[in-house]
């Protein structure tokens, strides 16, 4: 069984627990996108080239920079004058990418994220696409322009002309979706060291909570999978000052250029302590902490220190300044709500027996009775052989094992103590016992 004691574990041995249950979802939006085409006005636009010529006749007031800046600008401020829609549509496929956080509850796929990672309204949805065409639109009549104009833009000059055709395809243009899908996805790592991989599996929605002010829970299921690595959700509710540790893939990092690919599949561990019980909106708790977290981070377990799960983190705070995620005053759904979901859906949450293994072999690993520890091991390498991060804590059993490293088994010690105990009584008393044997010696 899994820690039946539920002792306190160090946060090294809490990531080595559930880091490998841990996964990304992904929801991919695609679309057919028509976009009405845009064409400016030739003859009004020499004017205006015309008149900036005016302003400097002996080239010698204006850079070709500067004289380039005032015509975007022209652009940008009478959107109307230059640029008129056509009755072409460009026809372009689209997708957007909603990604979270989730975590193993069965072995065999059950898992738990956000509702608003799976389920974006249509105003989200439009937004994107409309952001994600016109951004593409506008690369194109950007290169176009530097081609006729036989000249290479400065970074400065191409955000001007972007922020002017934004301006000009949200106004003039119209856009229609065709065809929305949406298909959801999870990848999580498998295997380690040389065989380490990640695999992308399908999943679908079993039951799901809406959005916040909403219940933002979402439950999934990943088929044909067996002994996955599991999260066990805590029977207890969460108490302010409990330190916590959150696993997730929050942004920031997954998309940071400097860091190899194949580094973003492994899950970002950020801690803190709860801060606050507050209420929703909606009348049902949930957890303040400052525990770290960014896009990315939704659907994150939230766990206790002793390895179990508390909360699902879910959303953060605003600045009212800047309007950017406020550090250190985050918020977690509780174990409590997700149990709800679970109920609903007549999952039963449960450790798989491949990670009962693992724990109990963790538990021996960090006590140093490491062949102990392989023998559990070895037992979680049949049950799944792609258990992440199992091939290391193979190998470093059996190198402390070789350089003696494990301490001597308690009823070991105690024997040969005993054993050496019961030497030294049985020889004092054969001792003793001749010397009363000895005959008296008598004065001559």
């Amino acid at each position: 069984m899994f820690r039946t004691t539920a002792q306190v574990i160090s946060a090294e041995q809490n990531y080595a627990a559930n880091s490998p249950g841990v996964v990304m979802v992904q929801t991919v939006f695609s679309a057919t996108v028509f976009v009405n085409k845009v064409v400016m006005n030739e003859a009004r636009f020499q004017v205006l080239v015309d008149s900036v010529k005016r302003l400097d006749t002996t080239g010698t007031m204006l850079s070709p920079e500067e004289k380039l800046d005032i015509v975007v600008r022209a652009l940008y401020n009478h959107p109307f004058r230059f640029f008129s829609a056509t009755t072409e549509y460009y026809r372009q496929s689209h997708r957007i990418i909603s990604s979270g956080t989730g975590f193993f509850i069965t072995g065999d796929g059950y898992l738990v994220t956000n509702a608003h990672i799976i389920d974006r309204d249509s105003a989200y949805i439009r937004r994107r696409f409309i952001l994600s065409t016109y951004q593409e639109v506008t690369e194109r009549n950007i290169r176009s322009l530097e081609l006729s104009w036989a000249m290479t833009l400065t970074d400065q000059q191409r955000n001007l002309l972007n922020n002017a055709y934004s301006v000009i395809y949200s106004q003039v243009s119209s856009m229609i979706l065709f065809d929305l899908k949406r298909n959801i996805h999870i990848e999580f790592r498998t295997g380690s060291g040389a065989s380490r991989a990640i695999t992308r599996l399908p999943a679908r929605v079993i039951q799901k909570g809406s959005p916040m002010p909403g219940k933002d829970v979402a439950i999934l299921k990943v088929d044909n999978v067996k002994e996955m690595p599991t999260l066990p959700i805590s029977p207890e509710p969460a108490r302010i000052g409990e330190q916590v540790l959150v696993y997730g893939y929050p942004e920031p990092v997954t998309s940071n250029a400097f860091l190899a690919k194949e580094t973003t599949s492994e899950p970002t561990l950020t801690g803190g302590i709860i801060s606050a019980i507050k209420r929703s909106v909606g009348g049902w708790p949930v957890i303040q902490m400052d525990a770290v977290i960014a896009h990315g981070s939704s659907g994150s377990p939230v766990c206790n220190n002793r390895g179990e799960v508390i909360g699902l983190a879910t959303f953060g705070t605003l600045e009212q300044a800047t309007g950017m995620l406020a550090n250190s005053y985050n918020f977690s759904i509780p174990s409590s709500v997700i149990k709800e979901y679970l109920d609903s859906a007549a999952v039963r949450a449960a450790v798989s027996a491949a990670t009962q293994a693992w724990h109990q072999g963790l538990d021996l690993y960090y006590k140093s009775f490491y062949g102990k520890a392989l023998n559990k091991f070895k037992a979680v390498q049949e049950l799944n052989p792609g258990y992440p991060e199992l091939q290391e804590y193979l190998a470093a059993c059996n190198s402390r094992i070789v350089d003696g490293a494990e301490p001597e088994p308690f009823r070991k010690k105690s024997v040969f103590r005993i054993m050496a105990l019961l030497l030294v009584l049985g020889g004092t008393f054969i001792f003793y016992r001749s010397q009363r044997k000895r005959p008296a010696r008598t004065k001559s």
